[in-house]
């Protein structure tokens, strides 16, 4: 826990009155730095941790063997930070207003539809920073303090917490959903030994409406508030790092990083602002791409224009392999079959597979 000097009267010596007026200081500050909600939540996850180790139990986390490997420390935040009796929760808005529609991208098969969330610069960095800086002035004001940001970057289970602290509540989609912005946003946290006073949790409103579960593609969520992260197809492009299953790949379609099926169903997007945020802007025209130009891209200028995004991550041999999979869903045109003919014989065994299902898609056999 990052801490400084003892400072002169300890934040816990203080009046309860005085955390009142602190709450609402570090809620001002953190819309001056372009966050749209702040809410404080205490570190009680009990009932997270039941749903959580029953999902762990049932292998719906798949390949991500990191959902497990922390032990207690993901639902138990003094465990993974000792000290911590509340979090900072905070929900920066994303959706860039300049996107081309994604419904559009989606109905056509020749372009390529990436997650609006990753067109932008990646969000852990620009998050963080703004979260150091809600931090840095929490500190100028009320003195030294122990503290540590999370954005998406350790066993943090930010979407019970973002619920506890009031930023709302957690969907049948298992996202977070805002009443008041729906659920293009993304979450960070500080870690804290603060002891502020709590804002109430958020009440679920998603009522009788099953939109998400009938929009799913691959029947990933399989029951209300129940995901199964191996059919869902952000796990399947993103986190799965092998062959995907032949059976889900004709329902991805073009979907070559994340999915975003389950938020454009869903009513409260409607109330959805777009991001004032300049680093989540699209860049590289990669909004509405074609499938043929990307799958084109060599592995330095993939890396060229993934620099400084969350699709980096994935590396150059999973996106040739969702490519494969996008082209073979793809109509079945000349340009379409040329592409995946010049890398039939890729030195990637994964890509050369996927090449292969693609081409017999197209021919009824390679």
């Amino acid at each position: 826990m990052t801490k400084n000097a003892t400072p002169a009267t300890k934040l816990t010596d203080r009046p309860p009155a005085d955390m009142q007026d602190l709450v609402r200081d570090i809620k001002t500050w953190g819309a001056e730095l372009g966050f749209q909600q702040i809410g404080i939540a205490d570190i009680d996850l009990s009932l997270a941790e039941v749903r959580l180790l029953d999902w762990l139990a049932r292998d719906y986390h798949g390949e991500m063997s990191y959902m497990s490997r922390h032990g207690a420390r993901r639902s138990r935040p003094a465990e993974l930070l000792p000290g911590t009796i509340r979090v900072i929760c905070a929900r920066i808005d994303y959706l860039p207003g300049t996107a081309a529609d994604s419904e559009q991208v989606m109905a056509n098969p020749a372009l390529a539809f990436v997650s609006r969330y990753a067109l932008g610069r990646d969000y852990h960095r620009l998050i963080r920073k703004k979260l150091q800086c809600l931090a840095d002035r929490i500190q100028h004001v009320a003195g030294p303090f122990g503290y540590r940001a999370f954005v998406d970057s350790a066993p943090v289970l930010e979407k019970p917490l973002a619920e506890k602290a009031g930023l709302g509540w957690i969907g049948k989609h298992t996202n977070l959903i805002s009443r008041n912005a729906g659920s293009w946003f993304f979450l960070g946290e500080l870690y804290t030994d603060l002891p502020l006073p709590i804002d109430s949790p958020a009440e679920d409103h998603c009522g009788r409406c099953n939109a998400c579960i009938g929009a799913c593609p691959t029947g990933a969520i399989v029951a209300p508030y129940e995901l199964d992260a191996r059919r869902c197809i952000s796990y399947l492009t993103i986190e799965l790092k092998g062959s995907i299953p032949v059976a889900l790949r004709p329902l991805i379609g073009n979907r070559i990083f994340g999915c975003d099926d389950c938020q454009l169903a869903c009513p409260w997007n409607r109330f959805a602002v777009a991001s004032t945020e300049p680093g989540f802007a699209p860049r590289h025209a990669l909004d509405a791409a074609s499938l043929v130009a990307l799958f084109a891209w060599s592995e330095d200028e993939f890396n060229s224009h993934t620099a400084g995004s969350a699709i980096r991550r994935i590396g150059y041999e999973c996106w040739l392999r969702n490519l494969a999979v996008a082209l073979g869903n793809a109509p079945p045109d000349r340009r379409t079959v040329d592409a995946l003919h010049a890398r039939a014989d890729d030195p990637s065994k994964l890509v050369r597979e996927h090449v292969i299902w693609a081409l017999t898609q197209h021919h009824g056999t390679a």
